[in-house]
């Protein structure tokens, strides 16, 4: 029996092959922001705190991400809650105001 060679063996070195040579290269990861709310102890999450609230919100009135607002994750859960409760009640808008 005659074996199949796999065309598809030197994929890597069609395309570019090291990061080198297509001009990108490799990210270098930053340290780790400390959730504000844990090392803080005065801090807290308020659903009527409408300044410490709109700072977790985009222009666009959406709840920034935990990967970006480097909280932990029970505080991002926690600050989720507050400011839908917050819109709920009319302290944060739910959209950006367009014109």
């Amino acid at each position: 029996m005659k074996r199949f060679e796999n065309k598809n063996s030197d994929r890597g070195q069609d395309r570019g092959g090291d990061f080198g040579e297509r001009g990108g290269e490799r990210r270098s990861f930053q340290k780790r922001k400390g959730c504000r709310f844990c090392t803080e102890p005065g801090f807290m999450i308020d659903y009527k705190d409408k300044a410490t609230l709109s700072s977790f919100i985009t222009e666009r009135a959406k709840i920034v991400p935990r990967r970006i607002s480097g909280l932990c994750a029970a505080h991002q859960r926690e600050l989720g809650v507050a400011i839908k409760r917050s819109r709920h009640l009319a302290y944060l808008l739910y959209t950006s105001v367009q014109n």
